[in-house]
């Protein structure tokens, strides 16, 4: 064998044990983070004490960190993003992203670390708080990665920035950020990573994708409007339970008859509210809908759709025209949709099967669910990759499948990452590819 070839072989062979060697001394401390985390959840806009415990691990591994970073479109809410900037001489600029927010969800795990924290919600209501979508995995991951990455600065060279990022699930955090010039401030970078816990795989598996892996998201308010009275003369009123209801059901036809077969979409009404006796027929009519799309033109589709479909209703209702209905996008809990880099995640891709071995990486399937870490890319001027790691344990895996039961999903209160196996995963995924992309030293 070639001298040269051999003596490259034993360099990288050498610089994986070291990665491998430096993980599972960080592992014991990271899981022990984790659960630290999972039992003082904190919700969206609210993370002052998880933000802090961020900002304190990046200053002990050597990073410069600014806390308080971003700017909400309220300007009465504090945002707790967090930046830790590690510069190792000349090279690309990286960016691993984790999100910090947990949910108004009551946890029923039964696990030792399991929350047993409440909360006051923005509206004022005490409500129960869990980490039931994996974000503490994803902070604890960020963490260990860069104490792995700066105890490895001799193997590569550039800046990395991680970035504590909260209110995810608000879609607000990632725009706040920004909007507080991220780039601008601590430089553009050449690549962006992120990842998320996959309810739906073992721990151990690594999955990952080129294309759309996450859709676009909107809130929308609809007001049905009608003229309320008296239960027991319907005749004298224009009905809004009725005309919710047919509007309901027309809302169904959007998808099935309007938007071409090929092209995924969502139309769901997650809430309705009308009334408040047995025989008072109300004035108006509240739902809540989310879109869900992958294209832009099939989302303005949809939201005009909506429109049209509640106004027939009250047309066809003859209700009046000062009490037509009023249809509400939300600008400020919109999302783009995430479209993975081809060319990065083929790499990061070829990358994942020589680490994990080509059974533990799997293709990622598109979800109709959302996540602001697509704003990251500007509009896919960035390369980026969002990839996803097995969080379920893996006896329970086998069992759930052979008996045909269903797994605990993101956001059930029975949602239990299995916190070694997942954690020593996304190390090894997020730190091989930190590494593949900022490259070693010569």
């Amino acid at each position: 064998m070639n001298s040269v070839l051999l003596w490259l072989l034993c360099v990288v062979s050498l610089s994986a044990q070291t990665l491998e060697s430096l993980i599972e001394r960080q592992l014991g401390d990271v899981v022990a983070l984790y659960k630290e985390l999972h039992a003082n959840p904190e919700l969206s806009y609210y993370e002052a004490e998880t933000s802090r415990r961020v900002a304190d691990a990046l200053r002990a591994a050597g990073f410069a960190v600014t806390e308080r970073v971003g700017k909400y479109a309220d300007s009465t809410l504090h945002c707790y993003g967090v930046v830790g900037v590690l510069r190792n001489g000349s090279g690309p600029t990286l960016l691993i992203r984790a999100d910090m927010d947990a949910l108004p969800v009551e946890e029923q795990t039964a696990l030792p670390y399991a929350s047993r924290r409440t909360a006051r919600s923005e509206r004022g209501e005490t409500v129960p708080v869990m980490h039931a979508c994996g974000h503490d995995i994803h902070v604890a991951m960020l963490i260990g990665t860069a104490r792995v990455l700066a105890q490895l600065r001799s193997q590569w060279r550039g800046t990395l920035l991680v970035v504590a990022q909260p209110a995810e699930e608000r879609g607000a955090g990632a725009r706040a950020l920004l909007a507080d010039s991220l780039y601008e401030r601590f430089g553009r970078p050449d690549f962006i990573l992120g990842l998320h816990t996959d309810a739906e795989h073992p721990a151990g598996t690594v999955g990952i994708a080129a294309g759309p892996i996450t859709a676009s998201v909107d809130m929308v308010d609809v007001t049905i409007r009608g003229v309320g009275g008296h239960g027991a003369y319907p005749h004298t009123t224009k009905d809004p339970i009725v005309m919710a209801a047919e509007f309901v059901m027309a809302l169904q036809t959007i998808v099935s008859r309007e938007i071409p077969p090929r092209q995924p979409a969502v139309v769901t009404i997650g809430s309705i509210c009308g009334g408040t006796k047995h025989n008072i027929i109300p004035d108006e009519v509240q739902l809540q809908l989310t879109v869900r799309t992958y294209d832009d033109s099939i989302r303005d589709q949809i939201i005009s759709a909506i429109g049209a479909k509640a106004y027939g209703v009250a047309r066809a209702a003859a209700v009046p025209l000062d009490r037509m209905p009023i249809v509400h996008v939300r600008p400020e809990e919109h999302t783009p949709p995430q479209h993975n880099d081809t060319a990065l995640s083929d790499r990061l891709e070829r990358l994942f099967v020589r680490v994990f071995g080509a059974a533990n990486v799997y293709r990622s399937e598109p979800t109709m669910g959302g996540e602001d870490f697509a704003y990251y890319r500007l509009g896919g001027q960035i390369p980026s990759c969002f990839f996803r790691v097995g969080a379920v344990n893996q006896a329970q895996f086998k069992q759930a499948r052979a008996r045909g039961e269903q797994l605990p999903s993101l956001h059930s209160s029975r949602f239990a990452p299995d916190p070694e196996p997942t954690l020593r995963t996304a190390l090894r995924a997020m730190c091989a590819a930190a590494l593949e992309l900022l490259g070693q030293r010569k």
